[in-house]
């Protein structure tokens, strides 16, 4: 069976993108499914300094190796100030000096919420020209607005987000069966 990862770009522990990427797996139909916490990977802050001192952090060595494992991913962005959250953005940086294909050439369902209107837009647009440079091969995309509006008891309860979001799936499950 085929087996997709799905995180959240955050490190917070009320994060709103991992509720929604918890939602996002739980709604697979024909894929098996992990989800991990970026919290539970703990690394250094990336520099090229660290890197020629001490080496790639155990944790980051433990991630990349993890992706390996994967058909697939599911990954929801936090948007801080218009951009990856920092924590993302250091584990990925760790990630692509690893294995510059971060994603494996595997398909990618790429989310964001956010509290406001604009759903995550502006880290969406960053993470779709740069995601392909690191091997995610076809990207399907889902931005949710409003999310205390559009989200409540762990999921979904716009109808017109929820059947696009289920479009979505279906779209990438196809992509990670193909």
């Amino acid at each position: 069976m085929k087996k997709i990862l799905a995180f959240a770009g955050s490190t917070s522990s009320t994060s709103i993108n991992k509720k929604l990427v918890t939602f996002t797996a739980e709604s697979l139909e024909k894929t098996a499914f992990d989800i991990i916490d970026l919290r539970d990977f703990s690394v250094p802050m990336f520099s090229e300094d660290e890197e020629k001192e001490n080496g790639f952090p155990k944790d980051i060595t433990k991630l990349s190796n993890l992706l390996d494992n994967y058909d697939g991913f599911i990954l929801s962005l936090a948007e801080h100030n218009g951009s990856y959250a920092a924590a993302f953005k250091n584990i990925f940086d760790w990630c692509s000096r690893i294995n510059n294909n971060v994603f494996r050439e595997k398909p990618l369902l790429l989310m964001a919420t956010s509290p406001g209107g604009m759903g995550g837009k502006f880290v969406l647009a960053a993470a779709e020209q740069r995601f392909p440079r690191h091997a995610a091969k076809e990207l399907v995309t889902f931005s949710l607005p409003n999310f205390s509006d559009n989200f409540k008891e762990g999921k979904i309860i716009n109808n017109e987000y929820l059947a696009l979001l289920t479009q979505q799936i279906e779209q990438f499950e196809n992509l990670v069966h193909n």
